[in-house]
């Protein structure tokens, strides 16, 4: 009798804590909570970065995405419009390399409102693409891709469920990269 009740007690007390460690908040991202300013396109943000002496706005690419171009009507349109319902005026965490930054002189980073990532419900969503590598073609982020796996699901969801450009009556046909390939180049150059 005595040797059940011990077992009992052990089996309840390995519920409870079974129970308490299910419940408990995953690890929070590292990163600064910061406000977003502005929302330049489907992959883009504007923060106000206080490192400095003087506030500068900084630019944020959304790390692990690739959005359609702003030209590519109507998803380029959407993706920013969505980007900038989600999260404009809102204080974000964001996940950033400060010191490494893309042609274009911004950061690349991972933003999260409240609990959601936010470049992962843009792709699940099916205003952008989630950016995947190749032998012939490495993820151009220059941020670690430590979110790659959740955005490549995220992308099979918004294709199985036929969400924004997956959408089987109007889909994108030509992936944002495609897209600016075919675009002619602007070339201001005095040389031929």
């Amino acid at each position: 009798m005595k040797i059940n009740l011990l077992k009992w007690y052990g089996s309840l007390f390995l519920a409870i804590l079974l129970g308490l460690t299910s419940c408990s908040q995953p690890d929070l991202p590292k990163g600064i909570f910061t406000k977003v300013e502005r929302v330049v396109s489907g992959q883009t943000l504007e923060i106000l970065d206080k490192t400095g002496k003087i506030p500068v706005l900084q630019s944020v690419r959304l790390a692990g995405i690739t959005a359609p171009d702003l030209q590519q009507e109507p998803w380029g349109t959407q993706a920013k419009q969505y980007l900038k319902q989600l999260c404009q005026g809102q204080k974000i965490l964001l996940e950033a390399d400060f010191k490494a930054k893309d042609r274009y002189g911004r950061i690349s980073g991972y933003a999260w409102l409240n609990q959601t990532l936010i470049n992962e419900e843009l792709v699940k969503n099916g205003y952008v693409l989630a950016e995947i590598s190749s032998i012939h073609r490495p993820v151009p982020s220059n941020f670690k891709t430590q979110y790659r796996q959740r955005l490549n699901y995220a992308q099979e969801y918004a294709r199985l469920m036929g969400n924004g450009i997956w959408n089987p009556e109007k889909p994108m046909r030509l992936t944002p990269t495609e897209f600016r390939d075919q675009q002619p180049q602007n070339n201001n150059s005095i040389f031929p």
